[in-house]
C-alpha cells in the first residue's frame, strides 16, 4: 500500500469510528424516547436496561452506517482540502478519482459488513429487543408507597401510609382495604405503626402491624339463590383488636416475566433474507389457493350459466392444481417421503375409462358378507336380472315437440315472490363470496408486498453506504471545510432527503401504487446520480459554496439582460 493510500485511509477511518458511535447514540436516544413512559418507574435493573439499549443499538445500525459514511467522508476530504493537501496531490499529477480508490474499496468492504449485520444480527437483535420491551410493558410499576396516598398496585388491595421513616422500613398510621372478596369496603384494617419489607428474594411483601383494629362487615347467611338478602335479614359486623399482626402480599406480578420469543418471530423485522423468501412463497401459495377455490366455486354461484362457461383456468392455476394433486398422491403412497422427485402430470382434462370386469376380479363376491346369507354363490333368476337391467338402462327420448313444449312451459310460467327471493338470495351469496375472495387476496397481496419491502430493504440499506460515499467525498473536496460544522449540516440535509425518499417509496410500494423494487431502491439510485454529478463537479474544481462564484454568475446574468435591453444599469 502506498503512502498516499495510507494517508487517505487514516484520515477517513478515525472520523468514521467516532461519527458512527455518535450517530448510533443520537438515533438510539431518539428511538428510546418513544418508550420512555413504558420504562420509567418499573424498577428495572441496570442489566435489563443495558440489554435493551444494546439490542436497539444493533437495530439502529442499518440507518447509522450510511450516515456515518457520509459524515466521515465529508470530514476527511474537507480536512484534506482545508489544509491544501488535495492541492498538493493534484499538483503531483494525481487526480481526485485516484484518491477516492482506497476509501472506495474500504466502503465496499463496509457494505459487505453492513449486509451481514442487516441479514444476521439485526433480525435477532430486533427479536430480543421487542420481546424484552413487551415484557417491560406488561410488568407493573415498582412498589412505591407514598405518604398520604392510596397505593393500588397490589391486586385487590388498597394501602395508605401517612408517614414513612428514613430507614425505609418503619411506617406509621396504616390503613388497608381488602377487596379480595369483591364486595366493597367491607374488610378494613387500621394500625398505629408497623414495619414493611420484602422477603424471599423480593417475591413477597411483609407488613408487621402493631396496635390496630380489623373491621369486617359480612352479609347475612340467609340469602336466596339469586344472592339477594331476604327481607328482614341483617348483615353481620365484627371488630377485632390486635397488638401485633402480620400480613403477606404476593409480588409475583411485579417480577419481569419472560415471554416466548416465537410469538414475535413472524414479524418482518425479525426475518432474514432466506426466511423472507420462505414467507413470500407461502403467501404466493395462499393467493393461488384462494384464486383456485374461487374458480372452482363459480359454477355453484352461477348455476344457469355454469354449463355454458367457457372460461378456462389460467396457466398458473392449472400448474398449481396439477402440482397439488401430485403432492397428494405422493403423500398417500409414501407419507414419509420428503422432497419427492417431480412426476410429469398432464394438466389437460380427460375422461378415464375403467375396466369394471378387471376391477371386480380382484374382490370377493359381495354376497358372501351379507348377513343371513350362506357363503358361496347366490342364485338369482335370470329373468329378474334382465328385467332390472332393462329398467335401469331404458330411457325414453323426448321428441322435438315435447322438448319445445317443456321449455315453453318453463319460460311462460309467471314468477312469484318465492322465485324473486330465491334469485335475490343467490345474487347476495354470489356478491358476498366474490367480495370475500377479493378482500382475502388483497390482504395476502399486501402481506407479500410487506415481505418484499423488507427483503429489498436489507440490500438497499447496505448499498446506501456507497451512494453516501459518492456524495460525501466529492462534496468535501468542493467545500474544503473540516470539523463538525458545515459537514454536519450538509450530511444532515442529505440524510433527511434520503430518509424522506425511503419512507415515501416504502409507503407507495406498500399500497401497490408503484413496484416494490422502485419504491425501496429509488432513494439509493437518486443519491447515486447526485453523487456522480458532485464527483464530476469536484474534478472540474467547481465552487458551489463560495460567494464569489454566485456574484460572477449574477454579473454575467445582468450583462446578458442589459444586452437584450431587459435590464438597465
Amino acid at each position: 500500500m502506498k503512502k498516499l493510500d495510507k494517508l487517505i485511509l487514516s484520515s477517513f477511518i478515525g472520523p468514521f469510528v467516532i461519527t458512527f458511535l455518535v450517530v448510533v447514540f443520537i438515533l438510539l436516544t431518539q428511538h428510546m424516547l418513544k418508550y420512555f413512559d413504558d420504562i420509567i418507574g418499573k424498577g428495572l435493573g441496570f442489566d435489563v436496561i443495558g440489554q435493551l439499549l444494546f439490542y436497539f443499538a444493533i437495530f439502529m445500525t442499518p440507518v447509522a452506517m450510511p450516515l456515518a459514511v457520509l459524515l466521515s467522508s465529508l470530514i476527511a476530504y474537507g480536512n484534506l482540502g482545508e489544509h491544501f493537501e488535495l492541492t498538493a496531490i493534484k499538483s503531483a499529477g494525481i487526480s481526485l478519482t485516484r484518491t477516492l480508490v482506497p476509501i472506495f474499496f474500504f466502503v465496499v468492504a463496509l457494505t459487505g459488513v453492513a449486509f451481514w449485520v442487516n441479514n444476521n444480527l439485526v433480525p435477532k437483535a430486533a427479536l430480543e429487543a421487542y420481546s424484552l420491551l413487551y415484557d417491560i410493558k406488561q410488568k407493573k410499576p415498582a412498589l412505591d408507597l407514598r405518604e398520604g396516598a392510596f397505593y393500588e398496585g397490589i391486586p385487590d388491595m388498597s394501602i395508605k401510609i401517612n408517614k414513612k421513616f428514613p430507614d425505609g422500613i418503619t411506617i406509621k398510621d396504616v390503613l388497608i382495604y381488602d377487596h379480595r372478596k369483591h364486595d366493597g369496603n367491607r374488610d378494613v384494617t387500621i394500625a398505629d405503626s408497623g414495619k414493611m419489607y420484602t422477603i424471599m428474594e423480593e417475591r413477597y411483601l411483609k407488613l408487621e402491624l402493631f396496635n390496630g383494629y380489623n373491621y369486617t362487615e359480612g352479609a347475612s347467611s340467609e340469602q336466596d339463590l339469586s344472592g339477594r338478602k331476604r327481607s328482614g335479614s341483617r348483615s353481620t359486623f365484627s371488630r377485632s383488636q390486635f397488638a401485633k399482626s402480620q400480613v403477606v402480599f404476593d409480588l409475583s406480578s411485579f417480577v419481569l416475566a419472560k415471554t416466548d420469543k416465537n410469538a414475535f418471530s413472524g414479524n418482518r423485522l425479525m426475518r432474514n433474507i432466506s426466511e423472507l423468501e420462505t414467507d413470500i412463497d407461502s403467501v404466493d401459495t395462499e393467493i393461488l389457493e384462494a384464486r383456485l377455490t374461487h374458480y372452482e366455486f363459480k359454477k355453484g354461484l352461477f348455476t344457469m350459466y355454469g354449463a355454458l362457461d367457457t372460461i378456462s383456468l389460467p396457466d398458473d392455476l392449472r400448474q398449481y392444481k396439477a402440482s397439488r394433486k401430485q403432492k397428494d398422491i405422493i403423500s398417500i403412497l409414501d407419507p414419509g417421503l420428503s422432497n419427492p422427485t417431480p412426476i410429469p402430470v398432464d394438466t389437460s382434462e380427460k375422461v378415464i375409462n375403467v375396466d369394471s370386469n378387471r376391477f371386480r376380479k380382484n374382490f370377493p363376491d359381495r354376497s358372501k358378507f351379507e348377513k343371513g346369507r350362506p357363503e358361496g354363490k347366490v342364485k338369482v333368476p335370470s329373468q329378474n336380472i334382465a328385467k332390472s337391467k332393462a329398467e335401469t338402462t331404458k330411457k325414453v327420448p323426448l321428441t322435438r315437440f315435447k322438448l319445445q313444449a317443456k321449455v315453453d312451459s318453463i319460460f311462460n310460467t309467471e314468477p312469484d315472490k318465492g322465485m324473486f327471493e330465491n334469485a335475490a338470495n343467490k345474487a347476495r351469496s354470489a356478491k358476498s363470496r366474490i367480495t370475500g375472495t377479493a378482500a382475502e387476496i388483497k390482504d395476502y397481496s399486501e402481506d407479500r408486498r410487506v415481505f418484499q419491502i423488507q427483503w429489498n430493504k436489507i440490500l438497499a440499506s447496505s448499498f446506501a453506504c456507497i451512494a453516501m460515499f459518492l456524495i460525501g467525498a466529492p462534496l468535501g473536496a468542493i467545500i474544503k471545510k473540516g470539523g463538525l460544522g458545515v459537514p454536519f449540516l450538509v450530511s444532515i440535509m442529505f440524510f433527511i432527503v434520503y430518509y424522506l425518499l425511503t419512507m415515501q417509496g416504502e409507503k407507495w410500494a406498500k399500497k401497490g401504487a408503484i413496484p416494490v423494487p422502485i419504491g425501496v431502491w429509488a432513494a439509493d439510485v437518486i443519491l447515486f446520480v447526485i453523487g456522480i454529478y458532485f464527483l464530476r463537479q469536484a474534478r472540474l474544481d467547481a465552487r458551489f459554496f463560495e460567494a464569489d462564484y454566485y456574484l460572477v454568475k449574477l454579473d454575467n446574468a445582468k450583462k446578458w439582460l442589459a444586452k437584450k435591453g431587459l435590464f438597465s444599469k
